[in-house]
């Protein structure tokens, strides 16, 4: 058993940091903002692909403050980061880091981003409840993703279904990034079997009604709300098992149940980021670290995903099929 310790933010701190700091490094000069940490109105940014799981850390925070008005904005990742370079938002959240040279871009317009990984989402690969191959190697996912495998019998011998339709969310998603670059080394995907489906949900359904797609999602999207223990998914789709070796078996194939991310089984897996560009520590300061906080972190682990920090409990349980 794996335990790991929560870390309280203290909003108080906050608020006597929020005193004495601005975005200009003048005083009273906040370019025309008014909130604090635990009120006014801000607007930010995060990938699509996370929607579910923010909304839900939305909700409870301005349940808990009231005064506080969060306005999401749940889009691809480009945009995302776009908006945050322009300094057009003060938060984002998304499943990549800022690389050093964006870092280094802030200082030359004299403020800091500072980055928080708040959980770890099981980058999950779904297929039609008619499919009956549900085991892949990494090695197999990849010579789809790279379009070196464009038919189903290129892997599965006995299989009849045909081309190989891969959906993702849109081109520009965190999803097709990470595939990009922890997958495929950096290379970008131009496949022709490549479907668009414009949003997770989007994914969800294509794959639902098209016995030949093999879609990509996070894994949030896919847990079925009803179980509280969080090991069982839609039973709509099929999520298939992924194994690390040359050849994939039972015992040796996984699915993205957060133990298996915990312990490293399920090779598929991307840190989740709040990235925080506000130097007057308010409002947006206090939304990121009420995510990292117990709390937040609680509203994580019950959503599927894997959270950062926790008290993470392994428990024996038997599953009925």
């Amino acid at each position: 058993m794996k335990k790991y310790t929560f870390y309280i933010s203290i909003v108080g701190l906050l608020i006597a940091a929020s005193a004495v700091l601005s975005c200009s490094n003048k005083k009273n000069d906040r370019g025309g903002r008014t909130d604090t940490p635990t009120s006014g109105t801000i607007t930010f940014y995060a990938d699509e692909s996370f929607s579910p799981i923010i909304e839900e850390e939305r909700k409870q925070f301005e349940y808990t403050y009231p005064k506080a008005h969060l306005k999401a904005v749940y889009t691809d990742q480009n945009t995302c980061m776009n908006q945050l370079m322009a300094l057009k938002t003060c938060l984002l959240i998304t499943s990549r880091d800022l690389t050093k040279g964006e870092s280094a871009m802030f200082s030359t317009k004299q403020t800091k981003a500072v980055s928080f990984p708040i959980g770890y989402d099981g980058v999950a690969l779904i297929v039609n409840r008619n499919n009956t191959d549900t085991l892949i190697t990494e090695a197999a996912a990849r010579k789809i993703f790279s379009g070196e495998v464009t038919k189903w019998n290129q892997i599965y011998k006995h299989s009849s279904l045909g081309d190989i339709e891969v959906v993702f969310d849109n081109r520009a998603s965190g999803t097709l990034f990470w595939v990009e670059d922890s997958l495929l080394g950096g290379k970008h995907i131009t496949q022709k079997n490549i479907v668009a489906a414009k949003s997770s949900r989007g994914v969800i359904d294509y794959v639902k009604r098209t016995p030949n797609a093999i879609g990509v999602v996070g894994s949030n999207w896919i847990s079925d709300t009803r179980d509280s223990t969080n090991l069982t998914f839609l039973k709509d789709i099929t999520v298939m098992s992924v194994s690390t070796q040359d050849e994939a078996t039972k015992s040796n194939s996984f699915k993205p149940y957060q133990y298996y991310l915990l312990n490293g089984y399920y090779p598929f897996c991307r840190t989740i980021y709040c990235i925080v560009v506000d130097p007057f520590r308010a409002l947006p300061w206090s939304f990121s670290n009420y995510i990292t906080g117990p709390i937040g972190q609680l509203i994580i682990l019950k959503s599927g995903i894997l959270p950062y920090r926790g008290d993470i409990q392994v428990r024996q349980v038997n599953i009925k099929q």
